[in-house]
C-alpha cells in the first residue's frame, strides 16, 4: 500500500512539474508577438536588416504592442526559390507567427504568396515590385513599395519631359526583369517614347559594340535597365568601355551606393526610380536618420527605410487585430489608410499594392545621389 502511495505521489509530482513548465512556456509565448522575416541576409548589399532591427527596438522600448514584446524570427532565403518556399512553409505552419516581412526577390515572393495566402498569414514585402505579386486576388499579400508599373510610369513621365524619344531596354531573364521591362515599355509608349530594341544578354565587349552601332542607327537616346545591381552595374561598366554614353535609367534594384563601385565612371549620370528621400522635411524622417546614423554609423538607404516602415506598419495593424486569428491583420493593414512612414506616405488598396506617395527620382552625380523629383 505504501509503495502504491509513493508511486501516486511521484506521478502527481511529475504532473505538477509538467503543468508548471507548460504554464511558464505559455506565459512567455503570450508575452511575445512574433513576426517572421525572410530575406537573403548573408548576401544582402543593403541596410534592410538594420532598418527592421531599429524599428523593433523602438517599439519594444516604448512598451511593445499592447504591452507585449515584439520578436523577429529571421530566416535567410539565399535568394533561392527552393529555400524561400521552404521558409514560407515553415512560417505558415508556425501558429505563433502573426505576420511575415519579405521576401526580397519577386521570383520568390510570387510563388511563396500562395503558401501564405492559404495559411491566412500576411506577407508584406518591402522589395518585390513585380505586378504579378498582387494580381491573384489574394487577401493577405501586400507590399510597402510601389509596383513596377508605378515606378515605370514616374520614370517615363520624367524622361519624356527631358526630351527622350527613342530608348533601348536591357532586362534580366526573370520575373523582375520581364515585369519591369514590360511596365516601362507600356508607360514609355504612353509618353511618346519608342522602344527601339530589347535584349537580355550580350556575349562580351565586341557584341556590345555591335549592339551600340545598331542603337546609333536607330537614334537611341537612352538605355533603361531592368536588372539586378550586380548585372545591371556590370552592364553599365561594360557600356562605358565601348563608349556608350547612356544615359542609363533603372528601377529600385540599382538604388545602392555600390552602383558607382560596380559601374565605375560610366555610372555617373544614371537615373534611378526608387523610394525614400532623406532630405524631406518631415519630423519622422529627421528622427529616423539621426537614430539610424547614431546606432549604425552610416546613413540609411531605401531598403532600411522600407524595412523600418514594414515593421512599424505590421505592429500598428497587429495592435488592432485579433491575436487568436492572425488573418485579421490583413484588414487592419488596409484600415491604416494614409500612413506616414519614413519612406513616404503609405496606403494599401484592396489588392495589397502600396498606392501612397512614395516614388522618388534621383541621379548619380559626382559620386552622390541627387534628388531630382
Amino acid at each position: 500500500m505504501r509503495k502504491k502511495m509513493t508511486m501516486y505521489r511521484i506521478i502527481i509530482f511529475c504532473m505538477l512539474i509538467c503543468l508548471l513548465l507548460t504554464g511558464c512556456s505559455k506565459s512567455k509565448k503570450n508575452n511575445e508577438i512574433i513576426i517572421g522575416v525572410a530575406w537573403p541576409f548573408d548576401t544582402s548589399n543593403n541596410l534592410f536588416s538594420e532598418g527592421i532591427e531599429l524599428a523593433t527596438k523602438e517599439i519594444n522600448n516604448s512598451g511593445g504592442i499592447n504591452g507585449k514584446k515584439l520578436k523577429l524570427i529571421k530566416k535567410d532565403d539565399g535568394a533561392e526559390v527552393t529555400k524561400g518556399m521552404s521558409i514560407a512553409q515553415s512560417f505558415a505552419e508556425n501558429k505563433d507567427i502573426q505576420a511575415v516581412i519579405g521576401h526580397d526577390n519577386s521570383f520568390i515572393s510570387v510563388p511563396a504568396s500562395a503558401i501564405y495566402e492559404n495559411a491566412g498569414l500576411v506577407m508584406l514585402s518591402p522589395a518585390s515590385t513585380a505586378p504579378d505579386l498582387t494580381q491573384n486576388g489574394y487577401k493577405h499579400i501586400f507590399r510597402d513599395i510601389p509596383s513596377d508599373d508605378e515606378i515605370a510610369k514616374q520614370l517615363a513621365v520624367y524622361l519624356a519631359k527631358e526630351g527622350h524619344r527613342r530608348m533601348v531596354i536591357y532586362y534580366s531573364d526573370d520575373s523582375y526583369g520581364y515585369g519591369l521591362a514590360d511596365s516601362f515599355e507600356d508607360q514609355a509608349n504612353i509618353q511618346g517614347i519608342t522602344i527601339v530594341d530589347r535584349f537580355n544578354c550580350y556575349t562580351g565587349l565586341e557584341d556590345l559594340r555591335r549592339l551600340n552601332e545598331r542603337w546609333q542607327a536607330y537614334g537611341a537616346d537612352g538605355i533603361f535597365i531592368a536588372n539586378t545591381l550586380s548585372e545591371g552595374g556590370r552592364f553599365i561598366y561594360d557600356a562605358g568601355q565601348v563608349g556608350i554614353k547612356g544615359p542609363f535609367v533603372a528601377g529600385n534594384s540599382l538604388d545602392s551606393p555600390l552602383l558607382l563601385e560596380i559601374g565605375g565612371k560610366a555610372a555617373d549620370g544614371t537615373i534611378i526610380g526608387s523610394v525614400f528621400n532623406p532630405n524631406i522635411n518631415r519630423p519622422e524622417v529627421k528622427k529616423f536618420i539621426i537614430d539610424f546614423s547614431k546606432k549604425y554609423k552610416k546613413m540609411p538607404d531605401s531598403y532600411a527605410a522600407l524595412g523600418y516602415d514594414a515593421v512599424k506598419m505590421i505592429a500598428a495593424a497587429i495592435k488592432n487585430s485579433d491575436l487568436d486569428n492572425r488573418s485579421t491583420i490583413a484588414n487592419e493593414l488596409i484600415n491604416l489608410g494614409n500612413w506616414s512612414g519614413v519612406a513616404g506616405i503609405h496606403k494599401f488598396d484592396e489588392q495589397g499594392n502600396d498606392i501612397g506617395d512614395l516614388v522618388v527620382i534621383k541621379k548619380l552625380q559626382d559620386g552622390e545621389f541627387k534628388y531630382i523629383k
